[in-house]
């Protein structure tokens, strides 16, 4: 009986390591993506002040309430601002969810924008990015930006990074830093699964979910800042 009993209990030491083994495996592949991100985009983030000048910036939506941006979404449009005013881009494209008709992320991007004194030409808005992949791959095919700086909180701009490389964007980023809050945090836990979907939309290219025909928003406005007029 007491061989049985020890034979049993090398049994269930044995589960028990397999099953460790297993989720220490398991954690590992779900963290790759994000070391992925962290591990090849770290050296094209920036600030305001020491990002190369690229022709566009390209501002990612976030949310909206009763019309207005909510704080993080004011923080990206004062940086994009902010590089519009030193002269580091010379257009913006205003990137969000505009799925409903009572719900219009790049039209409040616009409005902020253009209420702060960038001219009205110069603010571009793509009103079917609804996700980072269809942000970047969006403006790569519809709007034709090739080179842009890219603009989003910190813990947002490495999956931005490597999402609008893989769409065909050479892009620098200006990682907005923000108080390690609750909002913080939570952001911070999404991009688990976000790098997770990014690997795949990076592998596999899929087409955006609002594709639609091509948009020369972009063009005129690197024309009008060629060629201003008055």
């Amino acid at each position: 009986m007491r061989g049985i009993r020890v034979s049993g209990l090398l049994r269930g030491r044995r589960r028990q390591r397999r099953v460790f083994q297993s989720l220490v495996l398991l954690s590992a592949v779900a963290l790759l993506p994000s070391a992925w991100l962290f591990g090849t985009e770290d050296s094209r983030i920036r600030t305001v002040a020491d990002v190369p000048a690229e022709p566009v910036a390209v501002v990612f939506g976030a949310g909206v309430v009763n019309g207005q941006p909510s704080d993080y979404l004011a923080h990206r449009l004062d940086a994009a601002l902010q590089l519009y005013q030193a002269h580091k881009v010379q257009a913006i494209l205003v990137t969000g969810d505009n799925s409903r008709p009572d719900y219009n992320e790049p039209g409040t991007m616009y409005d902020y924008l253009v209420a702060r004194g960038v001219p009205p030409v110069r603010v571009v808005r793509d009103y079917a990015g609804f996700d980072t992949w269809d942000s970047c791959a969006r403006a790569r095919r519809i709007f034709g930006v090739d080179h842009a700086v890219l603009v989003s909180q910190d813990y947002h701009v490495r999956r931005a990074l490597a999402l609008c490389r893989a769409a065909g964007i050479d892009s620098y980023a200006v990682g907005v830093p923000e108080t390690r809050d609750t909002t913080w945090y939570y952001g911070g836990l999404r991009e688990l699964p976000g790098a997770e979907k990014a690997a795949l939309s990076a592998l596999f290219h899929p087409d955006p979910t609002d594709l639609g025909p091509r948009d020369q928003g972009v063009a005129r406005a690197l024309a009008d800042a060629a060629h201003p007029a008055g």
